[in-house]
């Protein structure tokens, strides 16, 4: 016979409750043991390949860009399904977190799973944030260091390719996109950072590339280094890459920057920040010394820009590509605004092909996040020339003209110095829809200036002088020209412009006409969307 006594001092429900407990305990610290894998889930080699060269880990640069503590993960336990030996992650860290108290989505490739390349469960990952990020608003940030497609993963790491560029159409123009590239990219790991608003590299760690050197060689017989090819600031000439930063930390900085700059989406507000008063100061005198007394001579622009917005905060974007013009966020009465201004010294502010799809495109990033825009005209037009002919310099300038009409917000233009030709049209005139133009005494507005003017208009008559009357003549002319023709005050009589100001009147004078602006709206025409010039 079984005896059914319990032991003095005991409970069947409290034995039961410790078995239980043993088994909450067991399931706890299996679930600490994975957590504990998937934190550095790459193999021993490529570990201590990659801490041999120095390289940050994936959270250790998601940690660099997000605010203390904020980092939520999702996805840490998901792997490649069918192999009960695949490392935790696929190859890519991702989840929320905040950068200056503000929420983003992020992912982080990790270059020691799979060399950071795209398989099942690493593309599921990141569509599933990219899926959030469309939901709530918020701007997506993606840390790229990949392999490219997982080769043994055949069809399905091309479709989470596709499934990835799928979700950036949504998010395009409703909250902003950031890449941060900090290795190779090569195929298809090049095409989803390039169609995000924004790209930043790092000075000899990043290279992207349709194909690369290897492939370039046996197809062609072009034999090129990695860096000529597809190097940081090679790239960044060629017009894909926004920054080039010295450093990794320098990259979180921008990129922490430019987020300060933007809203979290198309129907938030831009961060505000505090400005000065409507005081005039030793700053804003500085202006009317800046413009050169020759009109031909080479100055800064930036000396200008860096005097009218409410600091010296003036974030320039594709420094390296198209640098006869100036794309940059600053910020009036401590509000965003996207600045597009001609740059002197470099091919003496002309607009070519590259400045114009350059500003082209910016003006459009501006407008899809209602962010106003300011242009800061110095330019004696269009660049002519056989070669810019050849790279489509008519509809590559057309589609400066045509993203200055599509853009919505308010526009404001100060035109400092010349604003000649076609110039004059696209860099925010009036007739292209500016809001409201200023102008600076110094400033020169005419289809050509007086030295074109002079040999179109006069040519043969000068011609036919004798040679020791022809200067006097020529000077004659060029100053009735520019008395009559160029002066600010023929197109202020005209209506062209709103007002001709004194240089230190412009930081408060845009301040004032932001205010104006600031509830303005326009209604479109509904239909699908616009077609842009080739």
């Amino acid at each position: 016979m079984t005896d059914t006594t319990q032991p003095e001092g005991t409970n069947p429900e409290d034995a039961a409750g410790g078995a239980a407990n043993g088994a909450t305990a067991q399931k706890l610290a299996d679930l600490h043991a994975r957590l504990e894998k998937a934190q550095d889930p790459g193999s021993e080699k490529a570990k201590a390949k990659r801490d041999e060269a120095g390289f940050t880990t994936p959270r250790q640069r998601i940690a660099a860009l997000l605010d203390e503590g904020t980092f939520v993960e999702i996805g840490a336990l998901g792997r490649a399904p069918g192999d009960e030996d695949a490392p935790y992650g696929d190859g890519v860290v991702t989840g929320y977190g905040q950068v200056n108290g503000r929420t983003i989505a992020v992912y982080a490739h990790d270059k020691t799973v799979y060399g950071g390349s795209v398989g099942e469960t690493f593309g599921k990952k990141v569509v599933e944030v990219m899926d959030m990020a469309t939901r709530i608003g918020c701007p997506i940030v993606g840390i790229n260091d990949s392999g490219g497609a997982r080769i043994q993963d055949a069809v399905m790491s091309l479709a989470m390719y596709s499934e990835i560029g799928r979700r950036q159409l949504p998010l395009s123009g409703q909250s902003p996109q950031i890449s941060i590239l900090l290795g190779p990219s090569a195929g298809g790991a090049v095409y989803a950072p390039v169609t995000t608003d924004f790209v930043v590299a790092v000075e000899g760690r990043t290279q992207m590339f349709v194909t690369g050197p290897a492939v370039i060689e046996s197809v062609t017989g072009e034999k090129v280094s990695m860096e000529e090819l597809g190097g940081a600031r090679q790239q960044a000439r060629n017009g894909n890459v926004s920054y080039v930063a010295p450093s990794e930390e320098e990259a979180f900085n921008y990129v922490k920057d430019l987020l300060d700059f933007l809203p979290s989406s198309a129907f938030d507000p831009t961060p505000e920040f505090w400005s000065a008063s409507d005081e005039l100061t030793a700053r804003d005198y500085e202006l009317n010394d800046i413009i050169p007394d020759d009109p031909n001579a080479a100055y800064d622009i930036m000396d200008v820009l860096t005097r009218i917005f409410d600091d010296e905060n003036v974030l320039e974007v594709q420094e390296d590509y198209g640098s006869n013009v100036i794309t940059a966020f600053a910020r009036i009465d401590g509000h965003s605004v996207g600045v597009v201004a001609n740059q002197p010294m470099v091919l003496a502010g002309c607009l070519d092909a590259d400045a114009a799809d350059k500003a082209a495109r910016f003006i459009r990033i501006c407008d899809a996040y209602n962010i106003p825009l300011v242009w800061v005209v110095d330019t004696p037009g269009y660049m002519p020339g056989v070669e810019q002919e050849k790279v489509g310099l008519i509809h590559r300038g057309a589609k400066l003209a045509f993203a200055t009409v599509e853009a919505s917000v308010p526009k404001i233009t100060v035109v400092v110095r010349k604003a000649f030709g076609g110039g004059y049209a696209v860099m925010g005139s009036k007739n292209l829809g500016a809001d409201i133009n200023l102008s600076w005494p110094t400033a020169q507005i005419a289809v050509m200036g007086a030295e074109a003017a002079v040999v179109m208009m006069q040519g043969k008559a000068l011609a036919a002088m004798p040679e020791e009357q022809r200067p006097a003549a020529k000077q004659m002319f060029m100053d009735f020209y520019n008395a009559n023709m160029t002066s600010p005050y023929v197109a202020a009589e005209r209506g062209y412009l709103d007002s001709v100001i004194t240089p230190e009147e412009t930081r408060v004078r845009l301040r004032q006409a932001l205010r104006q602006l600031q509830h303005k709206f326009q209604l479109d025409p509904p239909k699908k969307h616009t077609i842009m010039p080739m």
